[in-house]
């Protein structure tokens, strides 16, 4: 017996529309059952993953900072991925341009006249760091035909010891106390706050932004053509005349600016410094952002409300409940699992062969 997969001459546009919310139905049925085999309360459970984050206003705010990076980052990926090309190491690229624009903040920490340009320095640097950082596997893919998954993973782990080092070392503030994290960021070099008294920053205005302009040229330009042609046939694209090079190039610089940006942005907003660590993963939790939006820049934006919210509710639950963080982790893994196999069943009827598999 073997399963073959064959694509639907009619594609259902109601379940192509359900899909995604029955496999967060079903990925929140199964955690239930998780958290009742751990002796906890599944009603308490949702109360607290996914009501009481929506019922506060500094956990809406806390919701919405955390969905900026996610948002920003999966945005950029999107090109790459819907051009069957893995920048895999976002990651990286987000540290990098957090370090690259917080050199700038530090390097005029306390200087005297005009200081309006050093944020917008900031975040062309942040941008321009990531960028460029995300340009290495991407020549190295296209002269030497080096696997991008490979190296622009482990490049996520030099950008980490080159920001530990910085911090701990170069970049660290004379007079505090030998902790390692450098001085705090002038008001100049600080993201402006949305309301006064809030904690709402000016990055969740730079990733709706993003989303805008993303949603702009994957639908309505050459580019955004090129690149869905080159994800959908290759070969198409190169009878076409479009270059897998140029559009790798592309892809990842669009990227890893993303990447760039929201690492300026994190720094420059919420951090306020920079540290051994800025990022609690958000690079490689975008990857799981991109999927479950579709790759589409608005179903990203879902995507990472969605996410942020489960991560503010498993903080609240770890407190509340006393449940373990990595069952938050583990429920974001199954919520991608769930919805990809939703997408695969509305694309294609499976059906069970008789024969034996080779």
């Amino acid at each position: 017996m073997r399963v073959d997969l064959n694509p639907r001459a009619r594609r259902s546009v109601l379940m192509d529309a359900l899909s995604p919310i029955l496999a967060f139905a079903a990925a929140v049925a199964i955690g239930g059952i998780v958290v009742a085999a751990m002796g906890r309360s599944p009603a308490a459970a949702f109360v607290t993953y996914f009501i009481a984050p929506l019922s506060e206003i500094w956990s809406l705010q806390e919701v919405a900072l955390k969905a900026a990076p996610l948002a920003l980052i999966a945005t950029g990926l999107a090109f790459c991925f819907r051009a069957n090309i893995w920048n895999i190491g976002a990651e990286g690229q987000f540290v990098v341009g957090g370090l690259f624009g917080g050199w700038i903040a530090v390097a005029t920490h306390g200087m005297a006249g005009p200081t309006f340009w050093v944020l917008p320095a900031m975040l062309i640097a942040g941008t321009l760091a990531g960028a460029a950082y995300a340009m290495i596997p991407a020549l190295l893919k296209v002269k030497l035909g080096v696997s991008e998954i490979l190296t622009s993973l482990m490049l996520v782990y030099v950008a980490e010891l080159l920001l530990d080092y910085m911090a701990r070392g170069p970049l660290r503030d004379p007079a505090g106390y030998n902790f390692p994290q450098s001085v705090t960021f002038d008001d100049a070099a600080r993201l402006p706050y949305l309301m006064e008294g809030d904690s709402l920053h000016a990055g969740v205005l730079i990733a709706l932004a993003a989303v805008v302009i993303a949603t702009f040229v994957l639908a309505r330009t050459l580019f955004g053509f090129e690149v869905r042609v080159l994800g959908a046939s290759p070969r198409a694209a190169r009878f076409a005349g479009f270059s897998d090079a140029r559009l790798t190039m592309a892809v990842f610089a669009i990227s890893g600016g993303a990447a760039g940006l929201a690492g300026i942005a994190e720094v420059a907003g919420k951090i306020g410094q920079l540290q051994p660590s800025i990022s609690p993963g958000y690079g490689f939790t975008a990857i799981i952002v991109a999927f479950l939006g579709r790759l589409s820049p608005v179903g990203i934006l879902v995507a990472a409300l969605v996410i942020a919210l489960t991560t503010i509710g498993g903080e609240g639950a770890q407190i509340d409940l006393k449940l373990p963080l990595d069952l938050t982790r583990a429920f974001q893994g199954l919520l991608l699992a769930l919805v990809l196999g939703a997408d695969a069943l509305s694309r294609y009827q499976v059906r069970l062969v008789p024969g034996v598999v080779r």
